[in-house]
């Protein structure tokens, strides 16, 4: 069988309420690694599993800090000759965030799968259980090699890239990009072979302490425009900007979005609508603007900080305009 490594971080999957019917008023992160893997004895019977608890977090309170810490982990587990791939349990919230982050600075053919849960664990009908022994399976699977990091969620599996929490309460809460699910598992299966390697966005350099710091700006019917200055004059290197339908920029926004990318601060136009791509419009060359894609707005601020981290102007543009999303 293969070795598995299991990354426990936290989130609802690890969840404890006083009561089994209690599915919101509950403590995130209150289990350990063991207690999840006690939940699943049927994980025996698809690899050998080590487990390790990195954090217990509620994933709210997950940082950039944290994904450093975490992808360094990961990489030391996937140069491991010993390990066939890795399976990391994290909450929902912000989980979208983490997997791009690990897609977009690893290039391993070994499996990365994250999967979280909508119940905590002490619920009468908890849904990680079977999550985690679903992610289990695609981690041990022999198609899941050369696909990047996955996400397992529910009876779906999806790129990192792309994926994102659509809904607040329901436990098939996640979905994926423009095309979809790449895959079951009732029973294992992938719609089509890799569309190709994955390539990171940036190497993890080891003595990276800190990312740069990009901030999220969602822009409704009025929305003043000095915003931009105030964050820039507040240490923000790079803005997301998530605008109303197919990334429409209110006209009073183009002054000083222009005048942010003339003094270096790079912007994306991403969209607060939960699901389509933003393509490339006549105003990003105007601009120097750069269109999110298929990149929510979570997502393309963690390229762009990867980005600006790498100092590699030309890095961003290929991510956002070329194929590294199904």
């Amino acid at each position: 069988m293969p070795t598995l490594a299991l990354i426990a971080t936290g989130g609802t999957i690890a969840g404890a309420a006083a009561s089994a019917t209690d599915t919101t008023g509950y403590t995130a992160g209150a289990l350990g690694a063991d207690a999840l893997l006690a939940a699943v004895p049927q994980l025996a019977g698809i690899a050998g599993i080590r487990a390790e608890q990195l954090f217990s977090l509620d994933s709210k309170n997950m940082a950039p800090a944290h994904w450093l810490v975490l992808g360094r982990r990961v990489q030391t587990l996937l140069d491991d000759d010993a390990i066939d791939g890795v399976v990391i349990t994290h909450g929902t919230d912000t989980l979208e965030e983490t997997a791009a982050f690990l897609a977009l600075t690893h290039a391993s053919a070994k499996p990365v799968v994250l999967t979280a849960a909508m119940r905590p664990a002490t619920a009468l009908s908890a849904d990680g259980p079977m999550n985690l022994y679903s992610a289990a399976c695609v981690a041990a699977h022999a198609d899941s090699a050369g696909r990047g990091v996955l996400v397992s969620f529910g009876d779906a599996i999806y790129p990192a890239l792309g994926v994102r929490k659509r809904e607040t309460h329901r436990l098939d809460a996640f979905g994926g990009a423009s095309a979809g699910a790449i895959g079951r598992t009732d029973p294992l299966r992938y719609f089509a072979p890799p569309a190709a390697a994955p390539r990171p966005l940036i190497a993890l350099a080891p003595d990276l302490a800190e990312l740069p710091r990009v901030d999220v700006l969602y822009i409704g019917a009025g929305t003043p425009p000095g915003l931009p200055d105030l964050l820039i004059a507040d240490g923000a290197r790079g803005l997301v900007l998530a605008l109303p339908g197919n990334g429409s920029l209110p006209s009073a926004w183009e002054p000083p979005v222009a005048a942010a990318v003339a003094r270096g601060i790079p912007v994306i136009r991403a969209s607060r609508v939960g699901m389509g791509p933003i393509g490339r419009k006549a105003m990003d060359d105007r601009l120097g603007t750069h269109p999110a894609g298929e990149l929510p707005a979570s997502q393309a601020r963690v390229a762009l900080m990867l980005a600006l981290a790498g100092g590699d102007a030309t890095a961003l543009d290929r991510l956002l305009a070329d194929d590294y999303i199904p």
